[in-house]
């Protein structure tokens, strides 16, 4: 299956989209997770999806060595620029999520946020695996995909994959092909050598809205443990 996300996210980020500032669970987790016992500019942080690089922004501005990949010409172009004009640096690159441009075990932590959800749930295995790859014994992986009890998940047309298209209902409107993960799920994108360290389910819903429309994702911690 293929791990290249939906044109619908180019022509946004060409048509000027951006995400400025990080996601405060991405925060908390590279603050929890991060070595403690090197220096951060020793400490390597990849994201994959990084879109216009408000999550490395963040990190890079703590010290912390970063590196991302996404699939959107535009947005990587936009994370380079913006990286330059604050004196940051940051290693921007257009890739795929199932061929990561890296070195084995050249990672201490590595983050999704939302960005797996963006193809099918077997490319999401495959793009899972080579974040395995990538990332260091002992390193840790954010992952956080939307639930299947998301508003949006039934307001679609099923696609390839597991993926959801055309929805017309919920906060993913415009989004594109998205897969949304069961417990079930989950567990199957993280087999060995990945360990489970946090399993959070995460609901809000719109009171006001009288759909009572709900946004519903998972908030992963796995650690990729070391070979036998």
């Amino acid at each position: 299956m293929s791990a290249r996300v939906d044109p619908v996210w180019e022509t946004s980020y060409a048509a000027g989209h951006r995400q400025l500032y990080p996601w405060d669970a991405v925060v908390s987790f590279v603050f929890r997770y991060a070595p403690k016992e090197r220096a951060r500019e020793n400490v390597r942080i990849l994201e994959v999806g990084c879109g216009t690089g408000s999550n490395l922004w963040f990190a890079a501005r703590e010290g912390f060595a970063v590196c991302g990949i996404d699939g959107s010409p535009s947005a990587i172009a936009y994370a380079r620029e913006r990286f330059a004009r604050d004196g940051l640096i940051g290693d921007f690159r257009v890739a795929t999520f199932d061929d990561l441009p890296f070195d084995d075990d050249s990672f201490d932590l590595a983050l999704d946020r939302a960005a797996l959800s963006c193809v099918g749930h077997a490319a999401g295995r495959t793009a899972v695996a080579e974040v395995a790859r990538v990332l260091r014994s002992g390193g840790f992986f954010f992952f956080n995909p939307y639930s299947e009890r998301h508003g949006s998940a039934a307001a679609g047309t099923p696609g390839a994959d597991g993926l959801v298209e055309n929805i017309a209902r919920g906060s993913l409107i415009g989004a594109g092909g998205i897969s949304f993960y069961g417990r079930d799920d989950v567990e199957r994108a993280l087999p060995a050598p990945w360990r489970i360290r946090i399993l959070e389910h995460m609901e809000r819903s719109d009171l006001l809205d009288g759909n009572n429309l709900v946004h519903a994702e998972w908030r992963i911690v796995a650690e990729k443990e070391a070979s036998a």
